[in-house]
Parts: C-alpha cells; sequence; structure tokens
C-alpha cells in the first residue's frame, strides 16, 4: 500500500497510539480527498499518513489539487496543536512501508535534532509592503534596445536600482527583527506588479510568546506609517525545518 505523508511528529504525543507498531487510524482527522489518516510509528517518531491509491496521484494534477494542498496544510495544523510536527511537503508518497520506515531510519538523527530545536516553537508570518524607493520609469520594465553608450548606462541605472531596493529591504528588515527580537527568521523580497516591495518574513518565535509577538504587530502597525503590514499564525515552523529527507 502506498501512503501519503503529512508531517513527523513525537510518537509520545499520541499516548493512545504509541504503544501500536503497526499503522492506526487517527480518529476525527481526514487527509486529502477525504481519506483515513494514520499514525504510522517509526522508533521514536511517527509518521502522519494517508492511503495513497494511483488515481490520488492524477486528481493531485487537477484543480482539485489546490483543495488538496489546503487539506494537506489543515491536517499538520491539528498535528501542530498536540505536538512538534516537521511538515513533509506537498505531494511526499512513499510506495509502501518499508519504503517509509527506510526514509525515517535513515534520517532518525536528523529528524530527533530537528524535533529538539523546534519543540515549542512556531512561525509567525509578516507580509509588509512598502513604496519602491526606485520605480521604474516607463519602458525600463522591457528589454532595452538601444546600441552602445546608451545600452550600458541602462545597465549601470538598473544595477543601482537593484542596490538600492536590497540596502532598503535589509534596513527594514532589521528593524522588524530588533522590534519583533525572533529566535530565527527567513525574509525573501521581492517587486511586485504594483511598483511596491514585498517583504515576506517568517519569524520563528516561542509558544509561549505568540501573544507578545502579536501585541508588538499591533504597535509596529500604529508606528510604521508608511507600511501596509498583514500578520498569520502561529503556524507551523514550516520555513524553520531543516530538509534533508531521503
Amino acid at each position: 500500500m502506498s501512503w501519503y505523508a503529512y508531517c513527523i511528529t513525537e510518537r509520545n504525543a499520541f499516548p493512545e497510539l504509541s504503544r501500536h507498531r503497526r499503522p492506526m487510524p487517527l480518529a476525527g482527522i481526514n487527509g486529502l480527498f477525504g481519506n483515513q489518516t494514520f499514525f504510522f510509528p517509526a522508533a521514536d517518531l511517527a509518521v502522519i499518513v494517508s492511503e495513497h491509491m494511483p488515481e490520488d496521484a492524477a486528481r493531485l494534477q487537477t484543480a482539485e489539487g489546490q483543495a488538496a494542498a489546503r487539506d494537506h496544510a489543515r491536517v499538520i495544523s491539528t498535528c501542530f496543536n498536540k505536538s512538534t510536527v516537521l511538515p513533509f511537503r506537498f505531494g511526499t508518497t512513499f510506495e509502501d512501508d518499508d519504503a517509509l520506515r527506510r526514509s525515517v531510519r535513515s534520517n532518525q538523527r536528523h529528524f530527533m535534532a530537528n524535533v529538539e530545536r523546534l519543540r515549542g516553537k512556531a512561525e509567525m508570518h509578516l507580509k509588509v509592503v512598502v513604496d519602491d524607493i526606485c520605480p521604474e520609469t516607463k519602458g525600463q520594465g522591457h528589454t532595452y534596445q538601444a546600441a552602445g553608450q546608451q545600452y550600458l548606462s541602462h545597465l549601470r541605472e538598473s544595477a543601482t536600482r537593484q542596490r538600492e531596493r536590497q540596502s532598503k529591504a535589509r534596513a527594514l528588515s532589521l528593524q522588524m527583527h530588533r522590534m519583533f527580537l525572533p529566535l530565527a527568521e527567513e525574509i525573501t523580497c521581492k517587486r511586485m506588479d504594483s511598483g511596491k516591495m514585498l517583504l515576506d518574513i517568517a519569524h520563528l518565535v516561542d509558544k509561549k510568546t505568540v501573544e507578545r509577538y502579536q501585541n508588538k504587530y499591533s504597535t509596529a502597525t500604529m508606528e510604521l506609517k508608511d507600511c501596509a503590514m498583514q500578520l498569520s499564525g502561529p503556524w507551523p515552523p514550516y520555513h524553520f525545518v531543516q530538509r534533508d529527507q531521503a
């Protein structure tokens, strides 16, 4: 039987199932396409899975895939409410029991280190939108078809704008770091079609400090008038799982 994998969790987080050696159904949690989820024990860990049929693989490539992605995240979040979790990427499958056990066994030390590092932690997600300090002028977003000196000048201007954007993004991300004091962070920055800059920030925090973090966010929205900010979380630590899965 093939398995669809959602996340790795601590075996002792489910004491009613931890004594079992074979996969056991998880009551009240349905997975992709309404499939029953199972607690699959593997040494000191457990993998949350559901049965994966050949037709399910095809459905993931259709419009149903978007709903399936939400179901994937929902199962992980439900388990996160009970325990530390290491999320699998959407679409991760194992062809049978032996393949799943081999993967956990070969990565056991790595998985356990991740669990220890992330125990009691959660991810907060900030989106920060600011005006681009170097807006493109008309025609600059397209291929520049000029020769010689004009072309070189255009390249220098583009490089300068990019450096200034990066400098602005670094300054803003540092400001966010000082305000929120996360344990760790992952940041990406991109220019939006609207001409604004978007900083996508994931902060790792202690679950016990989530309310304090939310209060800091309320303060930040009042202080940073030139930024549009959006907060979500707490989430499972998607951005902070160190990947080394076989």
